[in-house]
């Protein structure tokens, strides 16, 4: 009798033990972290130099918060990521306010910085959110050269107008977004002759298909550092062809209020400067993205 009773004794203890298992694990994540490390988020970002230093950002401040980070940058431009972030495959994803709202309503009237947010929180699918948009701002412009503006005596884009042979150079899908050829003639009038694709979204190709010639005019963001060494012109834009673009997180329903809190203090550090700052550490100095992040961070306070 006392084989079988020490048989079912052991028995009663090991079930025991994987419930007490069960019930630690719950709030612990696998390396060992409290609380908030139990929940991965997948973080992305674009294909291009700023994106990935923001998104690196948020995925550092929320490492040290205690979540599990995946990064996935690099997805590629909206038309790629979206898609997969509607999917749920990205938890977190660093936008810009305008960019994005017309992304989902080509026809919106919505130009100012508050007025683009509100309608863009309106407009995303259900199971996203944007989170505080920061300060800092990122909106595409139309740049020509000196040389070019004091030849045609050019100040906005309006004067544009009327100049034959324009070539537009920029990333593929600025050929069908509604601030492009299309966007340039019904609100401005403006002809493009040509347009030409350049694959690196306002970087180095970009600029140098401006200076060489290949193109009278591109699509710059406005925080690219390029824009201070004097030699390029960044066009007036009187009728709000281009939205006011804010960077603002695009987050999935799987980021709690913690992970939120984290992300919103980098984006209340995110200023104008700072965001130019980072971008001239990547462009001029060739300096990695996770670097740059964690000086930034620290700086900031959040590291």
């Amino acid at each position: 009798m006392k084989k079988p009773m020490l048989i079912t004794m052991v028995a009663l203890a090991m079930a025991l033990a994987f419930a007490l298992a069960g019930c630690g694990g719950s709030g612990g994540s696998a390396d060992g972290a409290d609380g908030a490390g139990a929940q991965k988020l997948v973080v992305g970002s674009q294909d291009f130099y700023e994106n990935e230093i923001v998104a690196e950002a948020y995925a550092q401040a929320l490492e040290a918060k205690g979540y599990a980070v995946e990064r996935s940058f690099r997805i590629g431009q909206r038309e790629v990521y979206m898609p997969e972030i509607e999917a749920g495959n990205v938890d977190v994803f660093p936008e810009y306010t305008g960019n994005l709202l017309q992304y989902y309503d080509q026809d919106t009237t919505a130009t100012e910085s508050q007025d683009v947010y509100d309608a863009l929180a309106g407009a995303l699918p259900e199971g996203l959110r944007v989170l505080k948009q920061a300060e800092a701002t990122d909106a595409d412009s139309y740049v020509v050269t000196k040389a070019f503006a004091d030849e045609h005596n050019v100040k906005s884009i309006a004067d544009l107008a009327g100049i034959d042979n324009l070539v537009l150079a920029g990333n593929s899908e600025l050929e069908t977004r509604p601030y492009g050829p299309k966007g340039l003639k019904s609100v401005y009038g403006v002809e493009v002759s040509q347009f030409k694709p350049v694959e690196d979204s306002g970087g180095p190709l970009t600029v140098k298909a401006l200076r060489d010639g290949d193109a009278s005019f591109v699509d710059l963001y406005s925080s690219s550092p390029v824009l201070a060494e004097g030699d390029l012109v960044v066009l007036d834009d009187p009728k709000g062809l281009f939205l006011a673009s804010h960077i603002v997180p695009v987050v999935s329903a799987n980021v709690d209020d913690e992970a939120a809190a984290a992300i919103d203090a980098v984006n209340a550090a995110l200023s104008p400067e700072e965001l130019i700052a980072m971008n001239s550490e990547s462009v001029n100095d060739e300096r990695p993205a996770a670097d740059i992040a964690k000086d930034f961070l620290t700086r900031a306070g959040i590291l």
